[in-house]
Protein backbone atom coordinates (compact mmCIF):
# COMPACT_ATOMS: atom_id res chain seq x y z
CA UNK A 1 0.00 0.00 0.00
CA UNK A 2 2.01 3.19 -1.24
CA UNK A 3 2.05 6.37 0.51
CA UNK A 4 4.75 8.74 1.18
CA UNK A 5 6.37 9.11 4.53
CA UNK A 6 6.49 12.53 6.15
CA UNK A 7 8.97 14.65 7.17
CA UNK A 8 8.02 14.25 10.83
CA UNK A 9 7.96 10.74 12.49
CA UNK A 10 5.17 10.63 15.62
CA UNK A 11 7.43 7.98 17.37
CA UNK A 12 10.91 8.11 17.62
CA UNK A 13 13.23 5.67 19.42
CA UNK A 14 16.98 6.45 20.13
CA UNK A 15 19.32 3.87 21.22
CA UNK A 16 16.54 2.00 23.95
CA UNK A 17 17.94 -0.15 26.00
CA UNK A 18 15.99 -1.98 29.22
CA UNK A 19 17.19 -4.12 31.81
CA UNK A 20 15.00 -6.26 34.43
CA UNK A 21 17.80 -7.09 36.98
CA UNK A 22 20.44 -8.28 35.02
CA UNK A 23 19.29 -9.98 32.28
CA UNK A 24 19.02 -7.10 29.37
CA UNK A 25 15.65 -6.80 27.28
CA UNK A 26 16.08 -4.14 24.91
CA UNK A 27 19.32 -2.71 23.62
CA UNK A 28 20.42 0.18 21.50
CA UNK A 29 16.52 -0.01 19.87
CA UNK A 30 16.04 2.48 17.71
CA UNK A 31 13.79 3.26 14.64
CA UNK A 32 10.56 5.77 13.65
CA UNK A 33 7.26 5.51 12.83
CA UNK A 34 5.29 7.92 10.78
CA UNK A 35 2.20 9.13 10.27
CA UNK A 36 -0.16 7.36 7.51
CA UNK A 37 2.30 3.83 7.86
CA UNK A 38 1.49 0.94 9.53
CA UNK A 39 5.17 -0.45 11.14
CA UNK A 40 5.20 -3.67 11.89
CA UNK A 41 7.52 -4.94 14.95
CA UNK A 42 8.00 -8.30 14.40
CA UNK A 43 9.90 -11.30 16.35
CA UNK A 44 9.37 -14.10 18.83
CA UNK A 45 8.35 -14.62 22.21
CA UNK A 46 10.78 -13.07 24.03
CA UNK A 47 12.05 -10.57 21.50
CA UNK A 48 11.43 -7.62 23.34
CA UNK A 49 8.27 -6.31 21.43
CA UNK A 50 5.80 -6.36 25.37
CA UNK A 51 8.73 -4.17 27.02
CA UNK A 52 9.41 -1.84 24.48
CA UNK A 53 5.22 -1.48 24.32
CA UNK A 54 5.37 -0.48 27.83
CA UNK A 55 8.01 2.01 27.86
CA UNK A 56 5.79 3.86 25.07
CA UNK A 57 2.95 3.20 27.06
CA UNK A 58 4.77 4.61 30.40
CA UNK A 59 4.09 1.30 32.46
CA UNK A 60 7.75 1.01 32.68
CA UNK A 61 10.59 4.06 33.72
CA UNK A 62 12.70 4.41 30.18
CA UNK A 63 16.07 3.65 32.07
CA UNK A 64 18.43 4.42 28.84
CA UNK A 65 17.92 6.04 25.78
CA UNK A 66 15.09 8.61 24.81
CA UNK A 67 11.58 8.15 22.69
CA UNK A 68 9.61 11.62 21.05
CA UNK A 69 5.69 10.95 20.41
CA UNK A 70 5.12 14.20 18.10
CA UNK A 71 8.54 15.77 18.63
CA UNK A 72 8.01 15.83 22.27
CA UNK A 73 10.18 13.89 24.85
CA UNK A 74 8.03 11.12 25.64
CA UNK A 75 9.33 11.05 29.40
CA UNK A 76 8.18 14.73 30.10
CA UNK A 77 5.47 14.81 27.99
CA UNK A 78 2.07 16.37 29.14
CA UNK A 79 -1.33 14.97 29.47
CA UNK A 80 -1.77 17.01 26.27
CA UNK A 81 1.16 15.05 24.09
CA UNK A 82 0.10 11.68 26.02
CA UNK A 83 -3.35 12.04 23.91
CA UNK A 84 -1.79 11.58 20.93
CA UNK A 85 -1.38 8.53 22.11
CA UNK A 86 -4.12 5.52 22.04
CA UNK A 87 -3.20 1.57 22.44
CA UNK A 88 -5.03 -1.40 22.04
CA UNK A 89 -3.51 -4.33 24.25
CA UNK A 90 -3.58 -7.89 23.45
CA UNK A 91 -6.07 -8.55 26.45
CA UNK A 92 -9.08 -6.87 26.01
CA UNK A 93 -10.09 -4.13 28.70
CA UNK A 94 -13.79 -3.77 27.62
CA UNK A 95 -16.75 -4.15 30.13
CA UNK A 96 -18.50 -7.28 29.25
CA UNK A 97 -21.40 -5.89 31.07
CA UNK A 98 -22.18 -2.36 29.16
CA UNK A 99 -23.39 -1.97 25.92
CA UNK A 100 -20.84 -0.52 23.10
CA UNK A 101 -22.06 2.94 24.03
CA UNK A 102 -21.54 2.59 27.56
CA UNK A 103 -18.48 1.63 27.18
CA UNK A 104 -17.71 4.82 24.67
CA UNK A 105 -19.24 7.07 26.72
CA UNK A 106 -17.16 6.45 29.57
CA UNK A 107 -14.15 6.47 27.93
CA UNK A 108 -15.00 9.83 26.29
CA UNK A 109 -15.61 11.19 29.58
CA UNK A 110 -12.07 9.77 31.88
CA UNK A 111 -10.44 12.03 28.48
CA UNK A 112 -12.68 14.92 29.32
CA UNK A 113 -14.69 14.93 26.23
CA UNK A 114 -17.44 16.83 26.37
CA UNK A 115 -20.18 14.74 25.88
CA UNK A 116 -21.75 16.31 22.47
CA UNK A 117 -18.32 16.00 20.96
CA UNK A 118 -18.28 12.19 22.33
CA UNK A 119 -21.40 11.56 20.73
CA UNK A 120 -20.80 13.31 17.30
CA UNK A 121 -16.94 11.32 17.48
CA UNK A 122 -18.67 8.44 18.87
CA UNK A 123 -21.12 8.12 16.03
CA UNK A 124 -18.14 8.54 13.10
CA UNK A 125 -15.84 5.76 14.69
CA UNK A 126 -19.03 3.32 14.78
CA UNK A 127 -19.81 3.99 11.14
CA UNK A 128 -16.24 3.66 9.87
CA UNK A 129 -16.08 -0.10 12.24
CA UNK A 130 -19.40 -0.98 10.59
CA UNK A 131 -20.86 -0.90 13.94
CA UNK A 132 -23.92 1.72 13.06
CA UNK A 133 -26.80 0.80 15.01
CA UNK A 134 -24.84 -1.81 17.78
CA UNK A 135 -24.33 1.09 19.79
CA UNK A 136 -26.93 -0.39 22.47
CA UNK A 137 -25.74 -3.84 22.03
CA UNK A 138 -23.81 -5.79 25.13
CA UNK A 139 -20.41 -6.42 24.81
CA UNK A 140 -20.86 -9.47 26.15
CA UNK A 141 -23.26 -10.18 22.92
CA UNK A 142 -20.66 -9.39 20.39
CA UNK A 143 -18.21 -11.84 18.87
CA UNK A 144 -14.37 -11.28 18.95
CA UNK A 145 -13.95 -9.36 15.88
CA UNK A 146 -16.53 -7.02 16.92
CA UNK A 147 -15.42 -6.67 20.48
CA UNK A 148 -11.68 -5.42 18.81
CA UNK A 149 -13.59 -3.18 16.82
CA UNK A 150 -15.15 -1.53 19.96
CA UNK A 151 -11.65 -1.19 21.32
CA UNK A 152 -10.53 0.23 18.02
CA UNK A 153 -13.82 2.88 17.79
CA UNK A 154 -12.72 3.39 21.57
CA UNK A 155 -9.53 4.72 20.66
CA UNK A 156 -10.27 7.07 18.07
CA UNK A 157 -12.63 8.77 19.55
CA UNK A 158 -9.39 10.77 21.21
CA UNK A 159 -8.74 11.35 17.66
CA UNK A 160 -5.32 9.74 18.16
CA UNK A 161 -1.68 10.40 15.62
CA UNK A 162 -0.38 7.01 17.20
CA UNK A 163 -1.83 3.92 17.31
CA UNK A 164 0.02 0.98 19.58
CA UNK A 165 -1.50 -3.09 18.49
CA UNK A 166 -0.71 -5.69 20.50
CA UNK A 167 -1.06 -8.53 18.89
CA UNK A 168 -4.60 -7.18 18.22
CA UNK A 169 -5.85 -10.12 16.14
CA UNK A 170 -5.47 -13.01 18.94
CA UNK A 171 -8.29 -15.48 18.98
CA UNK A 172 -10.22 -14.29 15.97
CA UNK A 173 -10.80 -16.65 13.42
CA UNK A 174 -9.05 -15.98 9.53
CA UNK A 175 -11.82 -14.57 7.73
CA UNK A 176 -12.58 -11.38 10.45
CA UNK A 177 -8.74 -11.57 11.11
CA UNK A 178 -8.44 -10.70 7.26
CA UNK A 179 -10.99 -8.16 7.64
CA UNK A 180 -9.44 -6.54 10.49
CA UNK A 181 -5.97 -6.34 8.96
CA UNK A 182 -7.50 -4.53 5.61
CA UNK A 183 -9.04 -1.98 8.07
CA UNK A 184 -6.65 -0.75 10.06
CA UNK A 185 -3.94 -0.71 7.24
CA UNK A 186 -6.46 1.47 5.03
CA UNK A 187 -7.02 3.36 8.65
CA UNK A 188 -3.77 4.32 9.09
CA UNK A 189 -3.93 6.08 5.16
CA UNK A 190 -6.89 7.51 5.82
CA UNK A 191 -6.46 9.14 9.14
CA UNK A 192 -3.21 9.82 8.72
CA UNK A 193 -2.44 7.57 12.04
CA UNK A 194 1.34 6.35 12.71
CA UNK A 195 0.53 2.53 13.66
CA UNK A 196 3.59 0.45 15.45
CA UNK A 197 1.48 -3.16 15.38
CA UNK A 198 3.18 -6.14 17.20
CA UNK A 199 2.63 -9.68 15.84
CA UNK A 200 3.85 -12.79 15.05
CA UNK A 201 1.93 -13.85 12.07
CA UNK A 202 3.22 -13.28 8.82
CA UNK A 203 -0.10 -12.84 6.64
CA UNK A 204 -0.81 -9.69 8.60
CA UNK A 205 2.22 -8.25 7.12
CA UNK A 206 1.32 -6.30 3.70
CA UNK A 207 3.78 -4.93 0.80
CA UNK A 208 4.96 -1.85 1.25
CA UNK A 209 4.38 -1.85 5.29
CA UNK A 210 7.57 -0.89 7.69
CA UNK A 211 9.27 -3.85 9.30
CA UNK A 212 11.44 -3.73 12.32
CA UNK A 213 12.47 -6.91 13.14
CA UNK A 214 12.94 -7.59 17.14
CA UNK A 215 15.71 -10.77 18.04
CA UNK A 216 17.22 -11.05 21.80
CA UNK A 217 15.78 -7.13 22.33
CA UNK A 218 17.87 -5.96 19.39
CA UNK A 219 16.89 -4.66 15.95
CA UNK A 220 18.06 -7.22 13.10
CA UNK A 221 16.44 -6.15 10.29
CA UNK A 222 14.59 -2.66 9.47
CA UNK A 223 12.97 -1.75 6.10
CA UNK A 224 10.00 -1.97 3.74
CA UNK A 225 7.84 -5.31 3.39
CA UNK A 226 8.14 -6.39 -0.20
CA UNK A 227 5.29 -8.62 1.30
CA UNK A 228 7.10 -12.29 0.48
CA UNK A 229 5.65 -14.69 3.14
CA UNK A 230 8.15 -16.81 2.39
CA UNK A 231 11.18 -14.15 2.80
CA UNK A 232 9.52 -13.84 6.42
CA UNK A 233 8.64 -16.92 7.35
CA UNK A 234 12.41 -17.78 7.33
CA UNK A 235 13.58 -14.94 8.93
CA UNK A 236 11.39 -16.21 11.35
CA UNK A 237 12.84 -19.26 11.63
CA UNK A 238 16.37 -18.30 11.59
CA UNK A 239 14.88 -15.68 15.06
CA UNK A 240 13.50 -18.61 16.85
Amino acid sequence: MANTHSTEPVLQAFSVSHSYGVRKALSEVSFNVFPGRVTMLLGPNGAGKTTLFSLIARLLPLGHGSMKLCGTDLATASDQILSQLGIVFQQQTLDLDLSVGQNLVYYAALHGLPRATARERMAVALTRLELQGREHDRLRDLNGGHRRRVEIARMLLTRPRLLLLDEPTVGLDIPTRRSLVEFLHALAVEENIGVLWATHLADEVEAGDDLVVLSKGRVVQTGASTGNLTEFLEKESELA
